[in-house]
């Protein structure tokens, strides 16, 4: 697996968008022999044929994805800087931001995005990256609104998985101004209506109740990225309660206020999101 990450880590490092391109592919590929099971008996070949002639991957139960060998070797090489896939795309990110924006360049952020978002999503240490500013700077750059929509939407769907059960990174968004700049997008005669309406989902995601990730926020994650379960144990209930000071979650009504400074009618935003209850998320 070593082999295969170095290849693509020399191809994502290159200037040349069809290198960075074959770099995407090949982590698309090994993640896709991690993540998806093929089908194996004739039948569920015949099946997966039906629709549009293709045999088709199934997602391989998240259960069973913890007791893979390939998705065990390939998180025990998260842990450290050499092998981190997320850090290899952030980089990736910021040379291509700086090449502007032309047709071909977006397509190549809009894949390297969604690829970061899959690996923070697998991986969740690595979202610790984004406490840091020059990282978290680089996710809002990207929702400029001279940036393409695609890229745009891509950007604020990555900015969630960052954000999502870390409340110290979101506590980063927040003095990087990152509400101003994602109301001002908002709020701009030129974004279009699907970001807009990624936008509105974002606002709603940040407003919910804060739940640090069971096994560690990023304000615990050392500079390697090596685990430290010390600290999940002592997060008990899968981190949820609220310890002022400690973990530095913010309430409902407090991002509220915050939200409030750049946008009107928040509290209505605030009681859809507590009519809809969404993933059974608490407001009590």
């Amino acid at each position: 697996m070593e082999n295969l990450l170095s290849l693509s880590f020399d191809y994502l490092s290159s200037f040349d968008g069809v290198k960075i391109r074959k770099g995407l592919r090949q982590l698309e590929g090994l993640l896709a022999q991690i993540c998806l099971s093929r089908t194996t008996t004739a039948a569920e070949r015949r099946r997966s044929m039906a629709v549009d002639g293709v045999a088709k991957s199934s997602p391989k139960d998240l259960a069973s994805l913890s007791d893979d060998p390939a998705f065990r070797e390939f998180f025990k090489l998260q842990e450290g800087f050499e092998w981190n896939v997320s850090i290899r795309l952030i980089s990736c990110l910021e040379r291509l931001l700086g090449k502007g924006s032309n047709g071909q360049n977006d397509l190549l952020l809009v894949s390297t995005l969604d690829l970061l978002r899959g690996v923070l999503l697998i991986h969740p240490p690595s979202r610790s990256l984004f406490a840091r500013e020059i990282y978290m700077n680089l996710l809002l750059d990207l929702l400029d609104p001279s940036s393409c929509p695609a890229v745009q939407s891509s950007a604020v769907l990555t900015l969630v998985t960052a954000l999502l059960e870390q409340p110290s990174i979101t506590r980063c968004f927040e003095n990087l101004d990152g509400l101003l700049t994602v109301t001002s997008l908002f709020k701009n005669r030129g974004t279009s209506r699907e970001v807009k309406l990624k936008l509105v989902e974002f606002l709603y995601f940040y407003l919910m109740p804060e739940t640090p990730y069971a096994g560690r926020d990023a304000a615990d994650a050392p500079a390697g990225l090596q685990r430290n379960p010390s600290k999940a144990s002592k997060m008990g209930s899968g981190g949820r309660e609220r310890r002022e000071g400690e973990e530095g979650t913010r309430t409902t009504n407090e991002k509220q206020s915050l939200l409030g400074r750049y946008l009107n009618n928040v509290e209505d935003l605030v009681e859809d999101l507590k009519e809809s209850a969404p993933f059974g998320a608490n407001f009590g």
